[in-house]
């Protein structure tokens, strides 16, 4: 049995989030499907480093899986490429120790959030930005974000169900990228 770590991107448009949920479409979902596929109809679960919500998309997020077949790592964008849905890509993927794990080896995480400043809505950035055509003080909301800098316990933004004991987490960094019709947030930490 090998383990395989794979690094994912994908346009969540046309899924209800990352993980697996009765009666959706998720990535989780596809990606299990197109396993059981190449497995013969068995079962092969992927765990991610994370879960995103419906709509949300990724540009790396890390999934692993346990794998009897002897495929070298290095082929499975190539194998899962050619039979996952076309909103998905595995960007590349390699052979792991059995002990790595893609949500407890996790090291930093970042997180995107896309502004478009045009007078009018675009079309092709209707999936992927938030349209806010009025003045935005990017000097007061750098001011503002400077005090989620550092560690601090997240327990109120959990949900009531969560199996997750430690609520603490450290916002390394938050960057504000502007061009003429957009904004880009970018907040980094070791977990969310």
């Amino acid at each position: 049995m090998q383990r395989i770590k794979c690094t994912l991107a994908y346009d969540g448009t046309g899924f209800h989030g990352y993980q697996v949920q009765p009666g959706q479409r998720t990535v989780q979902g596809e990606l299990e499907r197109v396993l059981g596929a190449i497995h013969k109809g068995a079962s092969i679960r992927v765990t991610a480093s994370g879960r995103t919500d419906a709509g949300v998309h990724a540009q790396g997020q890390v999934f692993h899986f346990d794998t009897p077949l002897s495929i070298p790592g290095e082929k499975w964008p190539v194998v899962l490429n050619t039979r996952i849905p076309d909103e998905m890509t595995i960007l590349r993927a390699e052979c792991v120790s059995s002990d790595f794990h893609s949500r407890f080896s996790v090291k930093e995480k970042e997180y995107r959030y896309r502004i478009h400043k045009g007078a009018e809505r675009s079309p092709f950035h209707r999936n992927f930005a938030l349209h806010y055509p009025y003045p935005l003080d990017v000097g007061l909301m750098e001011e503002a974000a400077a005090h989620l800098l550092g560690e601090h316990d997240f327990t109120s933004f959990c949900s009531a169900k969560t199996e997750v004991e430690d609520k603490i987490r450290t916002i390394h960094a938050i960057t504000f990228e502007e061009t003429a019709d957009e904004l880009v947030l970018s907040f980094r930490g070791n977990g969310f």
